[in-house]
Parts: structure tokens; sequence; C-alpha cells
């Protein structure tokens, strides 16, 4: 079976892209923002950089450090779950919609996380977890009807 070929895994490949490169902009972010702040929590980095030592991160950091670790608790067991949804035949229509509308709010959470913007962040994070329990469900429908 060529993968590269079928539409569901071709709109899993994008979505891989996509969703690493919201946690690679949040990992990056986060190391920009801990730099404007001279703040870090290793003595080495704090000699070699000239930077406050702290054992606690200042709330700017922390929120960046927030908003990836929330991705990072999404997206992973999505792209999981994305998988496995191509591996056991998931139509490609419904692939490309569950792919779309959870990459989609997942970085629109991440901006709202950000930018401090409610509600937005929460019906983000609601959309991106209906999503991804829709995916669950249809997961185990294909398992449960395939076996």
């Amino acid at each position: 079976m060529n993968l590269s070929n079928h539409p569901a895994f071709v709109a899993y490949a994008i979505t891989c892209v996509a969703l690493c490169c919201n946690l690679i902009f949040l990992w990056a972010y986060s190391g920009a923002v801990r730099s404007k702040a001279e703040s870090t929590p290793n003595p080495e980095d704090a000699s070699r950089f000239s930077s406050r030592l702290a054992d606690v991160d200042p709330p700017e950091i922390a929120r960046v450090l927030r908003a990836h670790a929330n991705a990072q608790a999404t997206i992973v067991p999505f792209l999981a779950l994305g998988l496995v949804y191509v591996l056991a035949g998931g139509p490609p229509g419904a692939a490309a919609w569950y792919f779309t509308v959870f990459t989609v709010a997942r970085w629109l959470h991440s901006w709202a996380y950000l930018g401090s913007r409610q509600p937005l962040r929460t019906v983000c994070f609601v959309v991106a977890a209906i999503s991804l329990l829709a995916l669950v469900l249809h997961v185990l429908w294909l398992l449960i009807a395939a076996g």
C-alpha cells in the first residue's frame, strides 16, 4: 500500500506538519520570551547570558510554557489517533474534517492563550477537544467494524 497517494494519509501528513510547526513555534517563542525577560532557572545560563537566576518563571514565561504544555497534551494523542485512523481505513472526507478542525482550533488556541483572549481560548479548546473525541469514537468504530 502506497500511503503517499492515499487522500486520508496526505491530509494526515499535512496535519502533522502544521501541528509540529505549532509546537516548534511555541518552543522557540518560549526561548525568545525567556531571553527578553533575562531570566533563567539554570545557573550556567545565568552566568553565560547575563540573566538573573530564578527558581520560578516570571508570568510572561510561565504563560508561554503553559500554552506549550497544553498544545503537547492534545497534539500528541491526536497525531497518534490520526495515524491509527488512516491505517484503519478511515474515509478521507471525514479525515479532512477532523484534521482541519483540530489543527485550526489548536493554532487559534495557542494564539488566544498567548494573547490572553477569552472566551476565544476556551472556545478553541472545546472545539479541539470535541474533534479529538469524535476522532476517538470514529477510530473505535473502525476497529470494531474490522474485528
